[in-house]
């Protein structure tokens, strides 16, 4: 879990996916619409994928991904970053984070 928790607050936006998901690749479209580049991490594909797909649901992700941190905190799934575009609050979020610059 440490390291899932270090890697999330490696970059004002870190997203954890797997390249099979199309759900985390539209997550990641709409993230970087906004202007951000965002850190990602495909489970699938990275060496320790297995360890932090368990560490991520062990942390509440259930699906494990996609996994969004912003501003080094896990913000949640694609329901929430859903939610929170829906409500006009992601870009907030992101301007916050230093993510993106207005």
């Amino acid at each position: 879990m440490d390291m899932v928790m270090k890697l999330g607050s490696s970059s004002a936006v870190v997203i954890f996916t797997k390249s099979s998901c199309c759900i985390s690749h539209s997550i990641e479209t709409l993230i970087r619409s906004f202007g951000a580049n965002p850190i990602v991490y495909e489970l699938d594909t990275h060496p320790n994928g297995k360890q932090m797909e368990k560490a991520l649901m062990e942390l509440g992700c259930e699906p494990s991904v996609p996994a969004i941190f912003i501003g080094k905190e896990l913000v949640g799934g694609a329901n929430e970053i859903m939610s929170l575009n829906v409500r006009g609050k992601l870009k907030q979020l992101l301007i916050r984070a230093k993510a993106i610059w207005v």
